[in-house]
């Protein structure tokens, strides 16, 4: 790198944009993709009975028809980046909030439950594409100086989604008068909750419009004024735009372009760093977290909560989420990753091993008797209130610092592609294993929680004030 632009580097570091509340505004509107992200993963909970009904299913069914989005979502998120290079970050946004729309238009109205479930997947190949170009178009836009606060937008952005999801689905059964399957503007509440969606996805789309190209895509292919009129506006005029561009051409055509061959290594087909990304990604689904957004109303109804009732335990667990999150960004870099994996493993065993122990009592009248259903309750919350603030940002965190430059994102593309299968297998298992032992379900939870304490003290490294340069 030249004098010049190490002095441009230096500059954009420190850099204050003029107009920040721009600055904010563009990454909030990127993060909107997040938003719709969380919102579509966890608004299918407020439908699970009512498909049930509707279609005369059975659970195995019914766990494919909620878990085949995450087909989609893996196939997006695989191919959104070789999308992203080819047409541009913005124009795979607009891809994305059109999915969207015509995912959240098609699940409200299917006439057969082969129709949902290729609605939900076309929902779900959207969810993946937001999932990559979002933080992607983030680091990339956003001044050096702001990049984690303004990276963290998305993961918040997710969490509000799902909060979001499961007020206005409680809103709307209480519409209905309680019913899932109630009439509210001549369709029944399952499907207007399902349609809903069209309205963030069409200000998705909207804000798309509102914001800047990535200068990094630009200058790849060859629109450098642009690039440099953008770099204006989010870094401030004092930089050196000439530096800044050079410095960025200089960094893409030093980029190694990581394949899958170089992760093979090893005694076990992988190299060890990689298998440690890959259990880091499935334990984060093992613990069985989104049963919490899949199927928590359907869990609380399963023993004799009422379902209006169960629609805002669903909505208080999302702010939960919220709050562990909050939390989880403000500690990851004082108290570090690790420790954090640590204490969060901890508080999940509890929380687990207290909703197998109430589950493992016979219902009364159709009801847990109130001690135990008090304690479930309680139990619940506190498990994604110990996730959220720990494995739910942390293991991103891991995954985004632990890989070695040369193979960051080949590897990054492994754990993510476990994470999503380890998210259909707990999605596509619960309802079966649910209506074979609810106590016994939560008991196999409990045990991946418990497991991930030694992994995590034997194989994973704090990266915590690290240059990335340094993994390896």
């Amino acid at each position: 790198m030249t004098s010049t632009a190490q002095a441009s580097q230096s500059g954009a570091r420190s850099a204050q944009p003029e107009h920040l509340g721009h600055v904010i505004f563009i990454a909030a509107a990127a993060a909107m993709g997040g938003f719709l992200f969380g919102y579509d993963s966890s608004v299918i909970n407020g439908a699970v009975e009512a498909i049930r009904d509707r279609y005369d299913i059975g659970s195995a069914a019914l766990a494919q028809v909620i878990a085949i989005a995450l087909i989609g979502c893996a196939i997006g998120a695989a191919t959104a980046g070789r999308i992203a290079d080819r047409i541009g970050r913005i124009r795979c946004m607009q891809i994305s909030a059109v999915l969207f729309t015509v995912s959240a238009v098609g699940s409200a109205l299917p006439f057969a439950l082969w129709d949902l479930a290729f609605w939900r997947v076309v929902g779900g190949f959207a969810i993946g594409m937001a999932s990559v170009i979002g933080p992607a178009y983030i680091a990339e836009v956003a001044p050096p100086a702001y990049r984690g606060r303004l990276g963290s937008f998305q993961q918040a952005a997710i969490v509000i989604g799902i909060a979001i999801s499961q007020l206005v689905n409680w809103g709307l059964l209480n519409a209905a008068g309680g019913d899932q399957r109630g009439k509210l503007m001549g369709l029944e509440a399952w499907q207007v909750m399902l349609g809903v969606m069209v309205v963030p996805a069409v200000l998705y789309g909207l804000l798309s419009f509102a914001i800047p190209e990535s200068p990094r895509f630009l200058i790849s292919v060859g629109k450098h004024e642009r690039a440099r009129e953008i770099l204006k506006e989010v870094e401030g005029e004092q930089i050196d735009l000439d530096a800044r561009v050079t410095e960025i051409e200089q960094g893409m055509h030093s980029e190694h372009k990581s394949t899958f061959k170089d992760l093979l290594g090893g005694s076990f087909f992988f190299k060890p760093i990689v298998w440690v990304g890959i259990g880091l990604s499935v334990f984060q689904q093992f613990v069985g977290i989104n049963v919490a957004f899949y199927y928590s109303s359907t869990l609380w109804q399963s023993v004799g909560v009422d379902p209006t009732d169960s629609f805002f335990y669903s909505f208080t667990t999302s702010i939960i989420n919220i709050v562990g999150t909050v939390i989880a960004m403000i500690f990851v870099d004082r108290v570090g990753r690790k420790p954090l994996a640590l204490i969060g493993s901890v508080g999940m065993v509890i929380g687990l091993g207290l909703e197998a122990w109430a589950f493992s009592f016979d219902l009364v009248d159709g009801k847990l008797p109130a001690a135990q259903g008090w304690t479930a309750l309680i139990a619940a919350h506190v498990f994604v209130l110990f996730f959220a603030l720990s494995w739910g940002v942390v293991v991103w965190v891991f995954l985004g610092e632990m890989f070695p430059n040369k193979i960051r994102a080949a590897a990054l593309g492994v754990a993510a592609s476990a994470q999503w299968i380890a998210n259909w297998a707990i999605t596509a298992s619960f309802p079966s294993l649910s209506d074979w032992n609810l106590s016994a379900t939560y008991v196999i939870y409990t045990v991946f929680a418990a497991l991930s304490i030694p992994f995590v003290l034997k194989y994973v490294k704090e990266t915590k004030g690290k240059a990335l340069e340094e993994m390896g």
